[in-house]
């Protein structure tokens, strides 16, 4: 499948090594690049991803760069995608993470854009169902929690006005990459929708997850110039980031037993068995 890809872009799959192999499959090939190999029926994604890196890159907002061919290549099903290697980086900043979220959201949408809205749901339904490690009570209260959840979504009043937000916009996500800056990386999740949900990303590592100081988080209020968490929604918002987090823990520990553990912790603490927030959840690769 990788071969017969870059052969569709010029390219040689030759000394290919696997970079990570989860949801999608990821290769560094010499002459820095990166090649991505999605999941069947993924197809629409790709193309937006490779449209967002080349869209936002010319609007001043560095991204990940897609490779000047026409791409996705689409291989039995799977969409393909090209990306030029980042150079060495860290994670951003609470500040830096912040500059670059204030930057994207002053950005005008798209017209190519403007019918992607968020999805803060997709496939957590899937993810509880498929969790078959979990108790029966488990399964119904996660999928309760989901239903709840999505109704007060529904009928939520507006905040800001809608932006390009980036969906996932953690500062693993948004890294402070060696000579150029801070960079926007996984746009799978780019939509248009509220700027609330990207700034929620951040404000849950102080109030749900224990993982910044209130000192870090301050600086990044400042840096936007607005704290989320005095919104009227906030607290929807973070529910919904607890419970994606929560999902995508019961999903992976399905076939990784070693992280059951820490994903009962996640549920138990959803359900209010473990105290108040925050609850120091320790990362989930």
């Amino acid at each position: 499948m990788l071969d017969h890809a870059c052969r569709e872009v010029g390219l040689s799959s030759a000394g290919a090594v696997l970079l990570r192999d989860g949801e999608n499959q990821v290769y560094g090939l010499p002459g820095k690049v990166v090649v991505r190999i999605s999941k069947p029926g993924q197809g629409g994604v790709a193309a937006r991803e490779v449209f967002l890196g080349r869209w936002l890159n010319d609007n001043g907002v560095r991204a990940v760069e897609p490779l000047p061919v026409p791409q996705p290549v689409v291989v039995a099903g799977h969409p393909i995608t090209f990306w030029q290697e980042l150079a060495p980086r860290k994670a951003g900043t609470p500040r830096q993470v912040a500059q670059a979220l204030k930057q994207l959201h002053a950005l005008p949408v798209p017209d190519e854009f403007a019918q992607h809205k968020v999805a803060p749901f997709v496939r957590l339904h899937e993810r509880v169902t498929s969790a078959q490690w979990l108790s029966d009570d488990d399964h119904r209260w996660l999928l309760a929690r989901l239903a709840e959840l999505l109704a007060r979504w529904e009928r939520r009043p507006l905040g800001l006005p809608e932006a390009v937000i980036h969906g996932d916009a953690w500062a693993g996500n948004v890294v402070d990459v060696d000579g150029q800056g801070v960079t926007f990386m996984d746009l799978e999740r780019c939509s248009v929708g509220p700027p609330e949900w990207d700034l929620t990303s951040t404000a849950c590592r102080l109030t749900s997850f224990g993982t910044l100081t209130a000192a870090k988080y301050a600086e990044y209020c400042d840096e936007y110039g607005s704290d989320v968490t005095q919104w009227e929604e906030f607290e929807l918002f973070r529910d919904i980031r607890e419970l994606r987090v929560t999902c995508f823990a019961v999903y992976v520990a399905q076939g990784r037993t070693n992280l059951r553990d820490d994903a009962h912790v996640r549920v138990n603490s959803l359900r209010g068995r473990n105290g108040p927030r925050p609850w120091d959840w320790q990362p989930i690769e």
